[in-house]
C-alpha cells in the first residue's frame, strides 16, 4: 500500500437532517454557498459590510503568497464595532454577559452600555499608564469580566493585546512578554479554582523580573490578600513601588467617556501564542478588519444567532484562540447576550453545567470534546432533573469529536433535536473554517462535514494532488481568508516555513483528513499523530474514537510504538467508565478480558490491522492545560 496518504478507515452511516423549523428561519440558507462560489471576493465585502467602518476599503483583497491583505484602505475600530455601536443603536441595556464566577461566590450581570462606560475607563486608565496605539500589552487573567474590559480597552486605543493563559508558568509568561515586547501588563492578585483562592500576582512577579522593558503592572484585586501562597490573612500582596498598580486606583476613578479612533484594517488587533516544533512559541498575529468580518460572520451562521432571543454560552478560556474569536469578539459584534463562567466542571460540582443551562435558558452551547467526554463518563443522570429545553444549536471545537461522543451530546443534552455543529479552525486560522450550518446541512456523527461558504479547503496526497472520495491526507486551505493570520510576530520566514513550504502555494494546516463516500470531512488531528502499521497511515485518532465507541469506555489515547515486525504499532490507554472500573477493581484476570474485548472491538470497528498490540487501562489520561489529550 502507498504511504503517500492516511488510509481513511472508519465509516459512519448515521446522518441527522437540519429540524424543519429551524431550517425555515435559519441565518443561513443553501443558497449561501452558490454566492459565495460565484464570487468569493465579493461574497467577503458583503460579509464586511456587517461592520461598522469609518472609512471605506479601496481594495477588498492584495494577495502575495504568504501575504494577505483584506479590505485595504479601510478603516475601523474593533471596540466601537463590539459596544459602541450597539449602544448609539438604542442596546444599551441589553445584557452583553451574565458572569458566574467559580462557586456560588459572584454573579454579575453586564449591559452593553455598562460594557462600554467600563471599556471607556479602562483605556483611559492604559492611557494613563503611557499605553498608545502599537504598544503591546500582556494580559495573564482568569475568566473575570476585567479581562474582557481589558481586550476591548487594547482594541479601543489601537494595542495589540496579546492574552496569557492564566494557568501558564511564569517561564511561558516571560517568553511571550519578552517576544512581544510588551511595555504593560494587566493580571489578578489570584484566582478561584474549584472554589479555593489560588495566587496568579507572584506568577507575573516571577515573569517580568527578567523584562526590563515592561513599565507597569495593573492589579485587579480578585481573591484578596490570601491569595499569596502561604499568606495569613490580610498579609499584603507582593509589590514593588512604582511599577505596580491597582486596578481600583488606576481605572476605576476615569472618566465614563473615550473617542475612539479608527485605525487601518490591517491594523495589528492581537497577537497569541501557540507551541511550535522547536522550544519557542509561535506568535500568531492577527489583523482588524478581516478578523472581526469573519469571526462575527462565522458566529452569526454557524450558530443561527437570533441576538433577541438566544442566550450563548461558549465554555472555552479566554486564553485561547475560542475565547477571542468566540466569547468576545464574535459575540459582541453580534449584539448577543453571553454567559460567561469562570469554573470548568469538577467531580464536585457535576451537575453545575445544567443548573446555569436551566437557569440561564442558555439556547447555543460551544465547547470541547474532552469536556463533553467528561460529562459523559459522569453519565447523562446528571441531566435528568434540570430542563434543558432552552438549548437548540449545539456546538464542538478544539479537536476531532468521536462519534459516540458527538451522539451522547446530541442525545442527552441537545433532547434529539439540538443540532451539533462540529467545527474545524485553529489559532491561526482565527475563525470558524470547516463546519455545518445548522439550517443547511445533514450532519454525521463525528463528521466536520464541508468548508463554510467562502472557504477553499481539499484534502491531498503527499504530492499535493487531491484524494478521491473515501481517501485520506492532509488537509490544505487553497485560497486565503479574511481572518487568516497575517505571520509569525517578528519572523516572516519562519511563518513562511511553518505554514506554506510543505505544498507549493497552499496553506498547510498540519491536520490530517479524510473525504468519506460523500465527499464530506472527517479531522483525523495532528500529522505527527499518525503511526505507520505495516504501510498503512492510521490516525490516532480514528483508533481512540474506535475505543471510545465500546459502551464501557470513557476515553482514550492511542501512540504509535516501535515494533520490529511492524515497523510501529498501536498502544492504546483507556480510562473505563466508573462502574466498569468499580466492578473490575483488583481482579487481573476481569482486566485482561476487558482488554481482550476492547482488542477485539478494534478489530471490528476498523479491521485487524488496527488491532492495538497493547492496552493499558488507566484511571487518568493526561491532558494539555487546555484539556487536549496528552499524547507525547
Amino acid at each position: 500500500m502507498s504511504e503517500n496518504t492516511l488510509d481513511a478507515l472508519l465509516h459512519e452511516s448515521r446522518r441527522f437532517d437540519p429540524p424543519s423549523e429551524l431550517a425555515r428561519a435559519a441565518n443561513a440558507q443553501p443558497g449561501l454557498y452558490d454566492e459565495a462560489a460565484a464570487d468569493r471576493i465579493a461574497f467577503w465585502e458583503t460579509q464586511a459590510d456587517w461592520l461598522r467602518w469609518e472609512s471605506r476599503w479601496q481594495t477588498a483583497l492584495e494577495w502575495e503568497v504568504p501575504f494577505a491583505k483584506w479590505f485595504v484602505g479601510g478603516r475601523l475600530n474593533a471596540c466601537v464595532n463590539a459596544v459602541d455601536r450597539h449602544v448609539e443603536a438604542g442596546f444599551g441595556a441589553k445584557v452583553a454577559y451574565h458572569w458566574i464566577g467559580d462557586g456560588e461566590r459572584d454573579t454579575r450581570t453586564i449591559t452593553y452600555g455598562e460594557l462600554q462606560r467600563l471599556v471607556c475607563q479602562a483605556a483611559n486608565g492604559l492611557t494613563e499608564l503611557g499605553v498608545r496605539a502599537g504598544d503591546r500589552v500582556a494580559i495573564y487573567m482568569p475568566m473575570i469580566p476585567e479581562t474582557v474590559v481589558t481586550i476591548l480597552a487594547c482594541a479601543r486605543i489601537g494595542a495589540p493585546h496579546n492574552v496569557v493563559f492564566c494557568g501558564f508558568s511564569a517561564d511561558a509568561l516571560r517568553g511571550r512578554i519578552l517576544d512581544a515586547d510588551a511595555r504593560v501588563v494587566v493580571t489578578t492578585d489570584g484566582q478561584f479554582r474549584r472554589g479555593a483562592p489560588t495566587p496568579v500576582k507572584p506568577a507575573v512577579d516571577e515573569a517580568v523580573a527578567d523584562c526590563p522593558n515592561v513599565r507597569h503592572v495593573l492589579v485587579v484585586r480578585r481573591t484578596g490578600d490570601i491569595a499569596v501562597a502561604g499568606a495569613e490573612q490580610g498579609q499584603a500582596v507582593p509589590w514593588q513601588d512604582g511599577r505596580d498598580r491597582w486596578w481600583h486606583d488606576v481605572v476605576e476613578g476615569q472618566p465614563e467617556t473615550h473617542v475612539a479612533e479608527a485605525f487601518d484594517a490591517e491594523h495589528p488587533l492581537f497577537m497569541m501564542y501557540t507551541s511550535g516544533t522547536t522550544a519557542r512559541p509561535k506568535g500568531i498575529l492577527h489583523t482588524t478588519g478581516g478578523y472581526l468580518t469573519q469571526v462575527a460572520f462565522t458566529h452569526r451562521m454557524v450558530f443561527d444567532l437570533k441576538p433577541d432571543t438566544d442566550v450563548y454560552w461558549c465554555a472555552a478560556d479566554i486564553g485561547w484562540i475560542t475565547g477571542h474569536s468566540y466569547i468576545v469578539y464574535g459575540p459582541l459584534c453580534n449584539g448577543a447576550t453571553s454567559v460567561m463562567y469562570e469554573g470548568t466542571p469538577h467531580p464536585d460540582d457535576k451537575d453545575r453545567w445544567w443548573k446555569l443551562v436551566e437557569k440561564h435558558k442558555v439556547s447555543i452551547l460551544y465547547t470541547a470534546p474532552t469536556t463533553i467526554r467528561t460529562l459523559m463518563k459522569w453519565g447523562h443522570e446528571l441531566l435528568e432533573p434540570y430542563d434543558l429545553s432552552s438549548l437548540r444549536v449545539l456546538g464542538s471545537v478544539g479537536e476531532p469529536i468521536n462519534p459516540e461522543a458527538w451522539m451522547w451530546y446530541r442525545t442527552y443534552v441537545g433532547g434529539e433535536r439540538a443540532p451539533v455543529v462540529d467545527t474545524w479552525w485553529q489559532t491561526e486560522t482565527g475563525a470558524i473554517m470547516i463546519s455545518p450550518l445548522p439550517g443547511v446541512t445533514s450532519t454525521k456523527p463525528g463528521a466536520a462535514m464541508q468548508p463554510l461558504p467562502g472557504i477553499c479547503a481539499d484534502v491531498v496526497d503527499n504530492d499535493g494532488k487531491p484524494v478521491p472520495d473515501g481517501g485520506g491526507g492532509y488537509l490544505v486551505l487553497t485560497e486565503p481568508w479574511p481572518s487568516m493570520l497575517r505571520g509569525i510576530w517578528g519572523d516572516d520566514e519562519r511563518y513562511r516555513e511553518t505554514y506554506w513550504s510543505r505544498f507549493d502555494g497552499v496553506y498547510f494546516a498540519g491536520d490530517g483528513a479524510k473525504k468519506d463516500e460523500d465527499g464530506d470531512l472527517w479531522l483525523l488531528g495532528r500529522v505527527d499523530d499518525v503511526m505507520n502499521i505495516s504501510g498503512h497511515r492510521i490516525s490516532t485518532t480514528e483508533v481512540e474514537h474506535a475505543l471510545v465507541s465500546h459502551p464501557k469506555v470513557a476515553e482514550a489515547a492511542v501512540v504509535g510504538a516501535a515494533d520490529a515486525t511492524t515497523g510501529q504499532a498501536i498502544v492504546a490507554f483507556v480510562t473505563v467508565k466508573g462502574d466498569i472500573a468499580a466492578a473490575i477493581g483488583d481482579n487481573a484476570a476481569a482486566g485482561e478480558a476487558l482488554i481482550q474485548e476492547l482488542r477485539n472491538h478494534v478489530a471490528t470497528q476498523i479491521g485487524p490491522i488496527a488491532k492495538p498490540r497493547q492496552i493499558l487501562l488507566s484511571p487518568e489520561l493526561p491532558k494539555t492545560r487546555s484539556g487536549k489529550i496528552m499524547r507525547r
